[in-house]
């Protein structure tokens, strides 16, 4: 099958997820939950990813809503709840994000590989050629966040 197939399983994702958000974007446990369940629904999906240079090649997705990513974007930040977003500043926080999560699933791989820089669009970047290796549906906040794994 492939390398992250083999040493990455949902469970650790979703570890990895709460863990990243507690400590970069909450500082604080309890806010990312498993997903109570039922369709996942996005109205305004925004991807972040990050590509590993395993073979097959893959890559650690992450998706939830443009106002979602506004969100975290100020907890991140650490802004007030009011202030406005720039663009900038969400791609700059959810790329970062997905960048640790990244940097996390690569240090459970049993050899080195290179991580690449994280991309953020509202596209998704996974096309007809990825094949989705596990996908874990959480709840932050109460909202979706979609994080999977794919070979590409």
């Amino acid at each position: 099958m492939s390398l992250l197939a083999d040493a990455v399983d949902e469970a650790q994702v979703a570890a990895i997820a709460t863990e990243v958000f507690a400590a970069m974007v909450d500082r604080q446990t309890g806010l990312m939950m498993p997903w109570p369940g039922g369709p996942v629904a996005m109205v305004d999906p925004v991807h972040a990813w990050v590509d590993l240079h395993t073979e097959p090649a893959s890559r650690v997705q992450a998706t939830t809503d443009a106002a979602t990513v506004d969100d975290l974007t100020r907890a991140f930040l650490r802004t007030d709840t009011a202030a406005s977003v720039a663009e900038a500043d969400a791609v700059d926080a959810f790329g970062e994000i997905v960048n640790v999560f990244g940097g996390n699933i690569k240090a459970l791989l049993p050899e080195h590989v290179e991580l690449t820089l994280p991309s953020v669009s509202r596209q998704s970047p996974s096309g007809t050629d990825a094949l989705r290796l596990l996908e874990v549906v959480l709840a932050w906040r109460g909202r979706p966040l979609v994080i999977s794994v794919w070979t590409i």
